[in-house]
């Protein structure tokens, strides 16, 4: 099902709070979040809406800074980083894909999927590209503007341009949120076909029990904190 997993976590949180606001309007979003993710693990974060999994995937991804706590990813202490630092730890380590696509209107495809890769300074960007592309069955696509393509199809793109730069680790929120259910289903296949090609360490962040049953293990959380942590 997934590729043999690395002794030591990619992901490693300790006490890990999030606040937000200051004084009497400070509202606690993650309230002492311990957790630690095997390479080459897939893991689903599951609870309602207002449970804090998508605050953690921002926090565990570097989108956004823990208030308190100890955060390693990937070999990197998250916790000791400013924004920009951290905008850099991402890059080469971490793919994401976001229920929006966020692709950018003006770009093809194969642009969409290429333009980070050359910002990156990979060589090879635009085959690189081609091949993540045809792996997710959009070979035939390559040329087309996001307002050319389904949503399926967006979404393709985005677990492509995720997966390119071959991150040790990719975060998915929600990623079939905005597709009808046929559709999401060919999504996740997609996803969890091209993280078990690259040996990926995956975080899907999700409402939906029956995706994250997919997953290796499934960490639920409610109020901003973890209340149960189950292996498939």
């Amino acid at each position: 099902m997934t590729s043999p997993k690395d002794s030591s976590p990619v992901i490693s949180a300790r006490d890990l709070r999030l606040t937000l606001g200051e004084g009497e309007a400070a509202v606690e979003i993650l309230r002492g979040i311990n957790l630690d993710v095997a390479q080459g693990e897939t893991l689903a974060l599951l609870g309602p809406s207002g449970s804090g999994k998508s605050s953690l995937m921002a926090v565990l991804s570097g989108l956004e800074r823990a208030t308190s706590g100890k955060l390693t990813v990937a070999g990197e202490d998250f916790t000791v980083l400013d924004e920009d630092a951290l905008a850099m730890a991402r890059r080469g380590r971490i793919g994401i894909v976001l229920q929006a696509f966020h692709l950018l209107p003006t770009m093809t495809a194969i642009e969409n999927v290429a333009t980070p890769l050359e910002l990156a300074g990979i060589r090879g960007a635009s085959d690189r590209a081609r091949q993540e592309l045809e792996a997710v069955g959009l070979g035939h696509r390559l040329t087309h503007y996001p307002a050319q393509l389904s949503g399926g199809e967006q979404q393709r793109v985005a677990i492509a341009r995720a997966i390119a730069s071959r991150p040790p680790l990719i975060f998915a929120d929600e990623p079939t949120g905005n597709l009808d259910t046929a559709t999401g289903a060919s999504v996740e296949d997609s996803l969890f076909e091209r993280r078990a090609e690259t040996g990926a360490t995956l975080v899907i962040i999700t409402h939906d029990r029956k995706l994250a049953e997919r997953c290796d293990r499934v960490v639920t959380l409610a109020d901003g904190m973890i209340v149960s942590d189950t292996s498939a």
